[in-house]
């Protein structure tokens, strides 16, 4: 059983006041997690405030993106070392806004990946379709397309040490969210391209949801049998309902 990793990406979104009253809520919920684990994504602002407070509580920090370079003069970049350094975990790798808005591609996210490998951080890469690729029948195809731009570059053994979260595009900020049967079928369609290269790796790799996951369908999303956790965006910016979804990882677990 793999064991399920609900990991909350704020996005651009908060204060210094509101990440501390946010974090203080999920650690003291967390206590009440077993079996789940938990990460939360902030700003790179409030990571210094996330490694203080997260000390030695069961809750993992995480950052939105990281530089393809190690340092040097790129203004305004991010790299894995200090991410490492401020007590990083994940890494989120290749979200569909990092893509849409500021073109990253399967070279540059490759890179990423690389350098948070590197580094010891884990990488959680983002892959999915836009709602014109779904209704032209391409979901799996563009899929398939990332995931082999990355084994390309990389080599499948890089997955034993990557998670994967599968990001609907049309389901993202839209109140649109899949079916767990539509999530369950690429899950499974994602699996299957991991196993064509590794069975080994597909067995283990965490592959999970990030399509408008909330509390009030988490529990049957996570009830799928190759829905291993959450990418949530919105949800995460409230305590309790970030939690109710971490409750659902943990009920899921067994």
């Amino acid at each position: 059983m793999r064991q399920p990793l609900i990991a909350g990406n704020w996005k651009m979104n908060g204060t210094k006041a509101s990440a501390e009253a946010l974090l203080s809520g999920v650690i003291a919920g967390a206590t009440a997690i077993a079996k789940a684990e938990i990460a939360v994504c902030p700003p790179f602002p409030f990571l210094s405030l996330g490694e203080q407070m997260l000390a030695g509580s069961t809750v993992r920090l995480g950052a939105q993106t990281v530089s393809t370079e190690p340092s040097g003069a790129y203004t305004g970049e991010v790299s894995a070392a200090m991410l490492a350094e401020f007590g990083c975990r994940y890494v989120i790798c290749g979200h569909s806004e990092r893509r849409e808005y500021y073109g990253e591609t399967d070279e540059i996210v490759a890179k990423k990946l690389s350098a948070c490998l590197a580094q010891g951080l884990t990488p959680i890469l983002c892959v999915g379709e836009s709602l014109q690729q779904r209704e032209q029948g391409q979901t799996e195809t563009v899929i398939a397309g990332q995931i082999d731009g990355i084994v390309s570059r990389i080599g499948i053994d890089a997955f034993s040490r990557i998670e994967i979260a599968y990001e609907p595009i049309w389901a993202i900020g839209t109140g649109m969210t899949a079916t767990p049967e539509q999530a369950q079928a690429v899950h499974v369609f994602i699996r299957q391209r991991i196993a064509g290269d590794s069975q080994a790796i597909a067995g283990k790799i965490r592959i999970l949801y990030g399509g408008s996951m909330k509390a009030a369908n988490a529990r049957d999303l996570l009830s799928q049998p190759d829905i291993d956790g959450g990418l949530i965006g919105g949800a995460s910016l409230v305590a309790d309902d970030f939690l109710a979804i971490c409750q659902a990882g943990d009920l899921v677990a067994g």
